[in-house]
């Protein structure tokens, strides 16, 4: 790439010179003057690396009183089909079986404004504000019956803190190594607090503390980057949530076997590995492969019992395409897919930079 430029360069150097008539005139300084490299000329190793780190915030960092405000739009789909089956007692006494084909689609749309501060040069502090939109459709065959149910529901949603941590200086040619941790806020709708059969939650429930560690590294015109995380997830007590038909709840004399009392949800652990590679100055492409897996969940009832879900694993396949508008502004626009039962079945996203100029320091 970069010779292609110096060739262009060079043709309409001797071009102009020639059209003019002075090409036979012209001091060999003066070409080897036009072919060199300018001040204000693209680095593709450093633009590259700027467009990274916009479409991987995860492995950027700022200088010292440097700010960033950052907003991203995601969708995610999930759909899940299934049979079901209930048991029932005839008119004349035989036992009757019933299934029940339902349909379920999830849609998602979370607005997220991130506000990023360097501290130091090799330390920043972040802030993720997500607001939520969510959309659920329910519908159930039976019996030759219909039943169609629909669930919305805006808000904020869980509200994150991160530090992000290089302890080496980054250096031409070698990998470098970022730290970081998180903690996320019980400030979305809780899923255990809410009426489960009609409406939906913003948020996890929960507070949790994440630790992990990134490495990146510059093989101009690719950049390989890979992270490994483990999330803590604390218990919630004092629930007070009904599991069954609420209608009924009232006249239900064992009310304890179906109200949930506390959930202590199952430890998480995370790796992400991919790359991004430089199409020209201002475009770039990245994909990755995101999995996770999260350890069982235990749900206690107000009776004493407990029950313990299973544990799921995650595995997205995600692909980023950078676009650089001005020397300063880059737009990332992505779309993934997930690859298990546990996984959303489209993402789709962008996210871009807004102006903070008054806010940086002088």
């Amino acid at each position: 790439m970069k010779f292609r430029i110096s060739a262009l360069t060079m043709g309409i150097a001797l071009g102009g010179l020639a059209w003019t008539g002075y090409a036979a005139a012209a001091d060999s300084s003066d070409a080897r003057s036009a072919l060199a490299k300018q001040d204000g000329d693209a680095d593709q190793s450093k633009q590259l690396e700027e467009v990274f780190q916009a479409a991987e915030k995860s492995y950027s960092l700022l200088k010292s009183g440097d700010t960033r405000l950052t907003y991203s739009f995601n969708y995610s789909n999930t759909r899940d089909a299934r049979i079901d089956f209930a048991n029932a007692t005839g008119t004349n006494g035989t036992e009757v079986v019933t299934n029940f084909v339902r349909n379920t689609t999830d849609h998602t749309f979370t607005n997220t404004f991130s506000f990023d501060y360097g501290i130091w040069d090799n330390l920043t502090f972040s802030v993720r504000i997500p607001l939520v939109a969510k959309y659920s459709e329910n519908k159930s065959v039976a019996a030759g019956s219909y039943i169609s149910k629909e669930k919305t529901v805006y808000g904020v949603g869980d509200i994150g803190l991160s530090l992000r941590w290089q302890p080496f200086e980054v250096r031409p040619g070698r990998p470098s190594l970022t730290l970081n941790s998180s903690f996320n806020l019980k400030t979305g709708e809780s899923p255990y607090e809410i009426n489960p059969d009609k409406d939906l939650s913003t948020g996890s429930g929960y507070f949790s503390l994440g630790f992990g560690a990134s490495l990146s590294h510059v093989l101009d015109p690719v950049v390989l980057f890979g992270s490994v995380g483990y999330n803590i997830n604390f218990e919630e007590t004092g629930l007070n949530q009904y599991q069954g038909d609420p209608t009924n709840r009232n006249l239900n004399p064992n009310q304890d076997t179906l109200t949930l009392s506390s959930v202590n949800p199952g430890d998480s652990y995370s790796m992400n590995m991919g790359f991004a590679y430089s199409l020209s100055y201002d475009v770039s492409m990245s994909a990755s492969y995101q999995m996770s897996y999260s350890r069982e969940s235990v749900f206690t009832f107000k009776d004493g019992r407990s029950v313990d879900s299973p544990s799921s694993t995650s595995g997205i396949i995600n692909m980023s395409l950078g676009l650089r508008m001005s020397p300063t502004y880059i737009v990332n626009i992505n779309a993934g897919f997930g690859l298990t039962e546990d996984s959303p079945d489209i993402l789709l996203g962008f996210s871009l930079p807004l102006d903070l100029e008054g806010l940086k320091a002088e």
